[in-house]
């Protein structure tokens, strides 16, 4: 699926620099995803090392995990680090779910559930397969957000983890994009109610056409005009 409606020069470099600077915002709006209702401000605060007052400790501890992942990831990507890898992906959980799902850093043992749809993820001994079949995928898909779009949804489909499967598979998925110079995709806690209804028709059929539009439609165009600027130049 190619958008022609801009066009882009990667460059890894501003990207990066872009995303560094929402980073308040990413942890924001993910939080809030999950029912955690922060003002920014206060994410603000939790980041820059302060606690603030009124939540419970459970609360600050995955505000704080998720901003701990991100700042993670940046640093693989400024060291040439990152890669699409189960070995990546459990190392980022370690840290995004750490106190917060039944086991962090690793591949979930057991069985899950997915609320609201009668679709089952995929059985343990599986996952490594489902794993290897998704980063396989990407080479065969010439768009860099399709093939991002694809590791997010496949992440949140299969369940690797006991929780914490979207953000991670959010995670994995920028961290695809920034590695390749293109504007991570934030998902706007506003837009909470569109994305569940079409996650849940995602879960059922697999088909990835109407979450893949919506998406590429999270793109922030103020970091859209930022990249085009720089090709513009060229």
């Amino acid at each position: 699926m190619q958008d022609n409606y801009w066009q882009m020069q990667p460059n890894p470099a501003k990207a990066l620099m872009l995303a560094k600077r929402q980073l308040s915002e990413f942890v924001y709006d993910a939080v809030n995803l999950e029912g955690i209702n922060m003002t920014l401000p206060e994410v603000q605060t939790l980041l820059e090392g302060i606690t603030v007052g009124g939540h419970k400790l459970s609360d600050q501890q995955i505000t704080v995990n998720q901003g701990k992942a991100w700042r993670l990831l940046f640093r693989w990507l400024e060291r040439g680090e990152f890669a699409v890898s189960a070995q990546k992906a459990c190392e980022l959980h370690a840290v995004a779910a750490k106190e917060e799902a039944l086991a962090w850093g690793e591949f979930r043992s057991g069985a899950v559930l997915i609320a609201g749809t009668d679709y089952l993820p995929p059985p343990v001994a599986e996952l490594p397969t489902r794993f290897d079949a998704m980063v396989q995928d990407l080479t065969n898909l010439s768009d860099i957000y399709d093939q991002a779009i694809h590791i997010f949804l496949t992440m949140a489909r299969c369940e690797f983890f006991y929780d914490v499967n979207k953000r991670m598979g959010r995670l994995m998925m920028n961290g695809h994009l920034l590695q390749q110079g293109y504007p991570a995709i934030n998902l706007p806690a506003k837009r909470q109610l569109e994305f569940n209804q079409l996650m849940l028709a995602f879960y059922e059929s697999g088909d990835e056409v109407a979450m893949n539009a919506f998406m590429r439609s999270c793109l922030d165009p103020r970091v859209l005009r930022i990249m085009q600027e720089s090709a513009d130049r060229l």
